[in-house]
């Protein structure tokens, strides 16, 4: 069992960076792929990025490549998501999520635990 809180969230002016954080408790985190996903009022939720267990292999998604940057820390159990240049289409609630496997995945429904959201604030 892994249990996900993010924080990092805020309000932040187009071009703009902002660096989230995602604490974990639980034995396996070090074993687990994470994700960072988002969702806009009124929008499906949406793959951000992905990181397996190791750190060794990324995945993102084509709206934030070269401006965001997923990471982990499994010492600390803690998974980092770095957004620079910030827009104000990257406004939505960021969720981070883990996976009991630890290869990277896309898919929300691939992912088994679930963190409870922090707001991101992108004005223009």
């Amino acid at each position: 069992q892994v249990q996900l809180v993010e924080s990092g969230g805020g309000l932040v002016q187009a071009g703009g960076s902002l660096r989230l954080s995602c604490a974990a408790s639980g034995r396996t985190f070090s074993s687990s792929a994470m994700g960072w996903f988002r969702q806009a009022p009124g929008k499906e939720r949406e793959f951000v990025a992905t990181i397996n267990w190791s750190g060794g292999s990324t995945r993102y998604a084509e709206p934030v490549k070269g401006r965001f940057t997923i990471s982990r820390d499994n010492a600390e159990k803690t998974g980092y998501l770095q957004m620079n240049s910030l827009k104000p289409e990257d406004t939505a609630v960021y969720y981070c999520a883990a996976r009991k496997w630890g290869n990277l995945r896309d898919y929300a429904s691939d992912y088994d635990y679930w963190g409870q959201g922090t707001q991101v604030t992108v004005s223009s």
